[in-house]
């Protein structure tokens, strides 16, 4: 995607993304057709003059009298960023380099080390959401829920977020060096990673089972609708008589909406409201429907979604999700709640509910400020709550995730859920909670059956097939066992209920 395209969208932070592009509905924000006349928008209300005339007296004093020369821009800069970042976790100032990343991450394409991250609000270090799948962190064994307190032997507790990053970013091949900490480790963890070009397949899939598909969802890109529809056709043609599908959307950050719409709109009926928005701003009020108006991008001019086999509507699923899904991937898992298409299961997710618009102020330059808040289907806003699982099953790292309380309630100045929603669909005090034993598949029945499920995946042959590890993925084993409707041999957890 063009930069240039970027002057209409709505998008949200690097941990957790919901991006509209300007391919979709007409319904669309309209934030003007120049970066002038979008700033002249602004200017439009009123200013109160003894405040800016403080600002201007503090402006001169710092420029006069602080101990090193500063220069103007580094000062109005700075200035422009403490105004937008006091407001929420979102909004921001988009300089020369963050907007330039921002049409790669779309794109599923960039230079670096694959990992999203958050400033970690206790410990001042650089919180990983989560390494994405098969990228330089992923491989070298970056955690969910790692703290970075160095980068090449820097201390990032003064670092901006945006500064840690860009020095993780570089040419590919160079190296950088990660001085992690991590929960249960007495000392920190020093990683040597090179830098690579990150290109993020966003659906992989395979079978988990006979007559059980799996389809795994990294983020949400402008092709991912279409890889979709390639991954379910090609799951059917393998066998016609499949029982049930797990979508994993678990550590899946967001994405573009649209191909979240796109999602929603293979597994429910055409016209399906999937989610809305609601702002103060009358253009802040959209909704998007299963049409395709509302899921094609740019990329992606046909309606594919025609293609997807018929047996995918009604087919049992489980979604799993965790605290790394969010925002676009927050959509899609409530969406499906909603209309009672599938299970969800797992732990909570993220809370990433909040829409970004960015406003150019130049060719190179913008301002990316909260404006609105998206709803399900049934009313829920997701925004510092996330979407509760129909059935809570702990993962073997669940410890590490509950010390570190990843979730957008736990940011700095986050938006609150708004206290005069209506709450379509409440919390149940009675979820079922399943705890992973000490150690996973500790009998030989039970490691001779996932032995033999993995010996019935097809060969990698290519890079979106999915590698999955049943005898070691506790969450997942329980979505098979879900869909399979029987207990799994010799299972040891025990369900309990919620208090």
């Amino acid at each position: 995607m063009q930069i240039k395209k970027i002057s209409r969208l709505i998008l949200g932070a690097a941990l957790g993304l919901c991006i509209i592009s300007s391919s979709g509905s007409e319904d669309n924000v309209n934030i003007g057709g120049s970066a002038s006349s979008a700033a002249n928008d602004q200017i439009n209300v009123g200013i109160p003059v003894d405040d800016i005339n403080n600002f201007a007296k503090v402006y001169a004093i710092t420029k006069n009298y602080y101990v090193e020369s500063v220069t103007d821009t580094k000062l109005i800069k700075g200035a422009i960023e403490g105004m937008l970042s006091n407001l929420d976790p979102h909004s921001t100032y988009l300089d020369k380099d963050s907007y330039r990343q921002l049409s790669e991450m779309t794109s599923g394409t960039f230079a670096g080390l694959g990992i999203e991250v958050s400033r970690d609000k206790d410990g001042g270090g650089i919180k990983i959401i989560a390494p994405i799948d098969g990228t330089p962190a992923f491989k070298a064994g970056i955690k969910s829920g790692d703290v970075i307190i160095k980068i090449n032997g820097d201390s990032v507790s003064d670092m901006s977020l945006d500064d840690a990053v860009k020095k993780m970013r570089g040419k590919p091949g160079t190296k950088v060096s990660l001085t992690i900490s991590r929960k249960n480790e007495l000392k920190p963890i020093v990683f040597t990673i090179s830098r690579a070009i990150i290109e993020v397949k966003s659906i992989k899939y395979t079978m988990l089972a006979p007559n059980y598909a799996y389809i795994k969802i990294t983020n949400f890109q402008s092709d991912t609708v279409s890889n979709l529809v390639t991954a379910l056709k090609a799951l059917y043609a393998s066998n016609h008589n499949l029982k049930g599908l797990v979508l994993d959307l678990r550590d899946d950050p967001g994405g573009i909406l649209q191909s979240a719409v796109g999602t929603v709109g293979a597994f429910v009926p055409n016209n399906s409201l999937v989610v809305y928005t609601s702002g103060r701003a009358p253009n802040a009020k959209q909704k998007f429907y299963v049409r395709p108006e509302d899921y094609l991008t740019d990329e992606v001019k046909t309606d594919i979604l025609t293609q997807v086999p018929v047996i995918f509507k009604t087919l049992p699923m489980v979604i799993l999700v965790n605290q790394g899904t969010a925002s676009a991937a927050e959509i899609v898992s409530g969406a499906l709640q909603d209309y009672k298409r599938g299970k969800i299961v797992g732990t909570k997710t993220f809370g990433k509910g909040s829409v970004q618009t960015v406003i150019p102020l130049s060719e190179d330059t913008a301002v990316k400020l909260t404006t609105a808040l998206y709803y399900t289907p049934a009313g829920r806003s997701i925004q510092a709550k996330g979407i509760k699982p129909d059935i809570i099953v702990k993962s073997e790292y669940s410890d590490l995730y509950d010390s570190w309380d990843l979730s957008e309630a736990n940011l700095d100045h986050h938006l609150d859920n708004p206290t005069n929603t209506v709450q379509v669909t409440k919390d149940k005090d009675n979820t079922p909670i399943i705890m992973p034993p000490k150690q996973i598949s500790t009998t030989a029945e039970l490691k001779a059956r996932f032995d033999q499920q993995r010996l019935n995946q097809p060969k990698v042959v290519k890079p979106d097939v999915a590698i999955v590890d049943l005898a070691n993925d506790f969450q997942l084993q329980w979505a098979l066992n879900i869909l399979v409707g029987k207990p799994l041999p010799t299972q040891t957890a025990v369900a309990k209920t919620t208090k």
